[in-house]
């Protein structure tokens, strides 16, 4: 059954925006949301995070979790989800200092 799916993007290749662009809609800069069945979002999850290249991405849709959500997450980010007892935190990385 189709869900509501919410993907964000940073710095991601142009084809990849494409390809997201084709099943969701850009209603800002990076961000796709769209209704899809779970084999076209596992699919382009699949094109995303091996496309990312320096980029980063999240993707959130509805599941049978506490939360009522997964997150997956690929690439660098400070913002790194935690399993915590079956509920998905945030922890923050410590910024880098510049060389």
């Amino acid at each position: 059954m189709p869900s509501m799916t919410v993907l964000a993007t940073t710095a991601v290749p142009d084809h990849v925006r494409g390809a997201l662009t084709r099943w969701m809609t850009e209603p800002a800069p990076g961000l796709y949301i769209g209704t899809l069945s779970a084999r076209v979002r596992d699919e382009l999850w699949r094109t995303v995070s091996a496309s990312i290249g320096p980029g980063a991405a999240v993707l959130a849709y509805p599941d049978a979790t506490e939360q009522g959500y997964t997150l997956l997450t690929a690439g660098e980010r400070r913002r790194v989800p935690v399993d915590f007892g079956g509920l998905t935190l945030i922890a923050v990385q410590p910024e880098q200092p510049m060389a």
